[in-house]
């Protein structure tokens, strides 16, 4: 089994603030990687560093064997490969469904109009929302929105899709909608690395669960290992607080 993606002693800090600390990570094909830890723990500046909106300062992040963290790499020629989903959706007010999920495949990718519309639409009828090809954002509900933001990213068939906590603008009732695309991709063999709060799901869909800490990857290892039997004293503790929060 390739490696899609590692990561090698990656650093980034702004200004004082070390926020990622000579990080190391390894994603093999057809897998999924999920990072958990409390806010501000590093997660999300990971998932931008991977999809290169932000520099790093040290180290190497590799796709397929390829650095990609090279100043003189052709970053569009990178973002083609890759997909990344938002907290908060991040759609086109201005433009149908059917337009937000064809926008990167005739412009970045070169597909005719045609050619997207119609792998568009074998999307939306995969996922039920065939009914939803026409109508704005704002009409949709927010699971709606944010399932329409995953479709979009699969448009692209990217090498490797990038979830950033998709669940956490979403109403609770909404959740399982849109997790149900992630264990179908899942079941697919996506190669994925998805940040979440949500320790059932992670359980289900991680080969493995990876627990930051101010920028470090303290614990890693299988859902089963590091969510029920944890060894790190902060891992516990952080497992600890959702469970009375009643996240886990």
């Amino acid at each position: 089994m390739s490696n899609v993606l590692e990561l090698k002693n990656v650093r980034k800090s702004f200004g004082e603030e070390v926020v990622l600390n000579n990080l190391s990570l390894v994603v093999p094909e057809h897998t999924a990687t999920v990072l958990i830890g409390a806010s501000g723990s590093g997660k999300s500046t990971l998932l931008r560093c991977i999809n290169l909106l932000e520099t790093i300062d040290d180290g190497q992040i590799l796709l397929d064997g390829k650095e990609i963290s090279d100043p003189l790499i052709n970053v569009d020629d990178v973002r083609r490969k890759l997909g990344m989903v938002f907290q908060s959706f991040n759609l086109f007010p201005h433009k149908t469904v059917l337009e937000n999920i064809t926008l990167a495949p005739v412009k970045v990718q070169g597909k005719s109009a045609e050619e997207a519309r119609d792998a568009a639409k074998a999307l939306l009828s995969r996922f039920d929302l065939a009914d939803k090809a026409d109508q704005y954002p704002d009409r949709l509900s927010g699971g709606q929105q944010q399932r329409v933001a995953i479709i979009r990213s699969l448009a692209v068939n990217p090498r490797l899709l990038l979830l950033d906590e998709i669940t956490s603008a979403l109403d609770p009732v909404l959740v399982n909608e849109v997790l149900s695309i992630v264990r179908d991709l899942k079941h697919d063999g996506m190669t994925m690395v998805l940040a979440t709060h949500e320790m059932g799901f992670a359980t289900q869909v991680a080969d493995e669960v990876c627990f930051l800490e101010s920028g470090n990857i303290l614990e890693r290892g299988s859902a089963t290992a590091v969510l029920q039997n944890p060894t790190n004293r902060q891992t516990q503790e952080f497992l600890k607080r959702l469970h009375q929060a009643g996240r886990l």
